[in-house]
């Protein structure tokens, strides 16, 4: 008698701790038909994303509202970055989206500047009003070698 109520303490403490899991992974991964509902997806062109890496932030003064998604090269030889945006935050077509770094060396992510104008992008439309990421090292290379045009 005494080995079943073992057996059922060891059960319940599997079962509260696979719930704990569970949820844990909920909370801190990206499930996309549970998070898919809070996120839309709009893209931005860029001509260079020098360290932009998939899961960097996307800010709004600041703010985090997203994540950035995705990363390829467009037909015209663009940076395409699919970036997943809060589903509250809504963004003016006529916003600038920026490659920014954290501090000199620190890590890249991408600022929207809102505009006011009062259409919207849509879900799946792409910012083409943009500031691709300023290459400190073909800057500093150009100066040194007295390559930078007066």
């Amino acid at each position: 008698m005494g080995n079943s109520r073992v057996e059922i303490f060891v059960g319940f403490f599997l079962i509260v701790g696979f719930l704990a899991l569970g949820w844990l992974a909920l909370q801190l991964g990206e499930v996309p038909w549970l998070t898919g509902s809070k996120t839309y997806v709009i893209r931005a062109a860029f001509n260079n994303i020098s360290g932009v890496k998939s899961g960097a932030d996307v800010q709004i003064a600041g703010v985090t509202v997203g994540k950035v998604q995705q990363l390829e090269l467009s037909k015209e030889n663009q940076a395409m970055v699919g970036m997943q945006i809060n589903r509250e935050v809504a963004i003016p077509v006529d916003s600038i989206a920026s490659v920014k770094s954290q501090g000199i060396i620190g890590d890249k992510y991408i600022q929207i500047t809102l505009g006011g104008d009062e259409s919207l992008y849509k879900p799946g439309e792409t910012i083409v009003d943009t500031e691709s990421a300023v290459d400190l090292e073909s800057l500093i290379s150009k100066f040194a070698f007295g390559q930078v045009n007066k």
